[in-house]
């Protein structure tokens, strides 16, 4: 049986559609569906064997276990400068038949094909194709992801379904992302009290998982500029907190993995002296750091790079100082990727446990 169409779209950015998508791709494989993916308009993209293609549908080739057709699964990108062009020569342009080109192909290969949006939904307006415009082209139902809350969630799922309203577009369904999960059932209750007379479904809420947000690595070092200078195998460590060296204390030590030391690069060995000492006196045996961030200038002695290689550390060096490195490492958005597999698996577990699927496939003919 061929099925509807499904759009992925969020009330904003970083809200939950890369999740929500990979979750939903997932758990319809598990039923027996033939599911396809693509990203219809990106606007971050990367070259992969000499093709162009927004950086999400990489990370679905991985999952989904497809070759990459950037006509079918990133048809359009719109990036740097893109909008100006458009706007100067809009004729040079056909976006809506690449859409329809890429939709066409689609149905034709699978039972049912997942189309994941972009930022808010107006991102693309200026070049006529935002994610309510998409939605349309693609013969979609949409499902919204919003932020937990209730009145701003309210307020936000208000304005955006309108954009779909007025094309015309069917709102499947709405899943309420990063819920506290002692206001779940507060939330759920307000939320349906709003959205039933509106005919919204509440597909289910996901609770927050702090671990979702947990960075790696390498993404701290593009953050601080920084360059990993001996354990680069390891740039794909998580780090779940950030300790300062010179305010070590043993319950950090205890009570934590996946730690990251920022220390300036001169005070670095008595740092490193002092994880080693705290460990040794209260019998820890399993390495806390996944990582250190030596900032400034300094040296290191030749103890603390055997206790670095030793215990397979990454370190960072930055010209940054540790105040400067720790309040960038404290912005970084974090996005599921290639290199965060076990955020991959959260994801989907997350909307396998919370999220009502039941009544989302919906024969194409209805």
């Amino acid at each position: 049986m061929i099925y509807k169409n499904i759009y992925v779209a969020a009330t904003s950015q970083h809200v939950g559609k890369t999740t929500t998508t990979l979750g939903l791709v997932s758990a319809f494989m598990k039923k027996g569906l033939n599911v396809g993916y693509s990203k219809p308009v990106g606007q971050k993209h990367l070259t992969i064997d000499n093709k162009v293609v927004d950086k999400d549908t990489v990370l679905f080739a991985d999952l989904i276990d497809f070759e990459i057709e950037p006509t079918l699964h990133s048809p359009v990108i719109i990036g740097r400068g893109a909008t100006v062009q458009f706007l100067d020569e809009p004729n040079k342009f056909d976006l809506d038949t690449r859409l329809i080109h890429a939709n066409e192909q689609l149905k034709e290969k699978y039972d049912l094909v997942i189309y994941e949006g972009t930022g808010h939904p107006g991102v693309g307006s200026v070049a006529n194709v935002s994610n309510a415009h998409v939605a349309k082209l693609l013969n979609a139902g949409v499902v919204m992801v919003v932020e937990a809350g209730i009145g701003n969630a309210i307020d936000m799922l208000n304005m955006t379904t309108s954009l779909f309203r007025e094309e015309g577009v069917p709102i499947l369904g709405v899943i309420i992302n990063k819920v506290r999960p002692d206001k779940i059932e507060k939330i759920r209750t307000y939320l349906e009290k709003w959205m039933t007379p509106k005919n919204y479904r509440l597909l289910g809420l996901i609770p927050y998982d702090h671990s979702l947000a947990f960075p790696v690595i390498s993404t701290i070092c593009k953050a601080i500029n920084g360059t990993i200078i001996a354990n680069e195998e390891y740039s794909t460590n998580r780090v779940s907190d950030i300790i300062a060296g010179s305010l070590l204390d043993l319950k950090e030590l205890k009570s934590k993995q996946d730690l990251l030391l920022v220390t300036s690069a001169k005070a670095i060995n008595n740092a490193i002296d002092k994880v080693k000492l705290i460990m040794k006196n209260n019998n820890i045996e399993e390495n806390p750091l996944s990582g250190i961030v030596a900032t400034g200038q300094g040296f290191l002695d030749a103890n603390t790079i055997s206790y670095i290689e030793e215990n397979q550390i990454p370190l960072i060096r930055t010209d940054l100082d540790t105040y400067g490195s720790v309040i960038k490492i404290s912005k970084i958005e974090v996005k599921i990727n290639r290199s965060t597999l076990w955020k991959v698996e959260k994801a989907i577990h997350l909307i396998e446990e919370n999220i009502d699927l039941n009544d989302l496939l919906i024969p194409e003919n209805e």
